[in-house]
């Protein structure tokens, strides 16, 4: 009998080693860099959102592009850090909790019908919309949650990178909401289970449902910024 408990301990001891050398977890830095390159891109992003179409705008997005790709092909971070590695990481649990938020959304936009009509969205605006979002995931968490998280830790990394989510939809009240509760999240899921492909799938799906349930009044076509202060219907 002593012997069997010995051999069990060891078992389960052993599945503990293995289990927690699946991600060691980030490596934390206090590289100057970081933070420029934290800031930079943030930076562009912002005067994107902004600024009217034109060169300006155009330019700051094809920059902001470019320098996520190059400081992310530089990077330190394996595919794993960035979320790349294991598609099917925690795809149940993150579907469920989204399932949950769409169902809130939905009761929320049927609550505020007074308000006036949702917004059409078509089937082509719908798939675009799709690519934008897993896009955006991208950008949230393999590009700013792994930089703020080696430089905060995991906890604060996932606040402080939901406050950048919330300063990006400004200043349109209903999704600077939902950007802070989407972008915690979306940023603990990422935390938890380093996946960005269901995290794309459900901010598309989360997206698509707050546009065609909410009071298009709210949301200006779901636009930000400077889009959203001259927006017209």
């Amino acid at each position: 009998m002593a012997a069997e408990s010995k051999s069990l301990i060891s078992g389960i001891a052993t599945e503990r080693r293995d289990v927690s050398a699946e991600y060691p977890g980030p490596t934390r830095t206090r590289d100057r860099s970081t933070w420029f390159e934290i800031g930079l891109v943030f930076a562009l992003i912002m005067i994107a959102v902004w600024t009217p179409r034109g060169a300006v705008n155009l330019t700051s997005n094809l920059l902001a592009t470019v320098c996520i790709l190059w400081f992310t092909v530089r990077g330190r971070y394996s595919a794993r850090e960035l979320g790349l590695a294991r598609p099917d990481s925690g795809a149940i649990v993150i579907l469920v909790s989204s399932a949950l938020m769409v169902g809130a959304i939905v009761i929320a936009g049927w609550a505020m019908h007074r308000l006036g009509p949702a917004q059409p969205v078509p089937w082509k605006r719908a798939w675009q919309y799709a690519f934008w979002a897993l896009e955006q995931e991208f950008i949230l968490q393999s590009f700013f949650y792994i930089r703020l998280e080696s430089i905060l830790g995991s906890r604060r990394a996932v606040w402080f990178a939901a406050l950048l989510f919330l300063v990006a939809h400004l200043p349109s009240p209903a999704l600077t909401v939902l950007s802070l509760v989407g972008g915690l999240l979306f940023c603990e899921m990422f935390r938890r289970y380093r996946n960005i492909f269901p995290l794309g799938l459900v901010h598309a799906v989360l997206g698509l449902t707050i546009a065609a349930s909410l009071p298009d009044s709210l949301l200006h076509h779901m636009r930000v910024g400077l889009g959203y202060l001259t927006y017209h219907p």
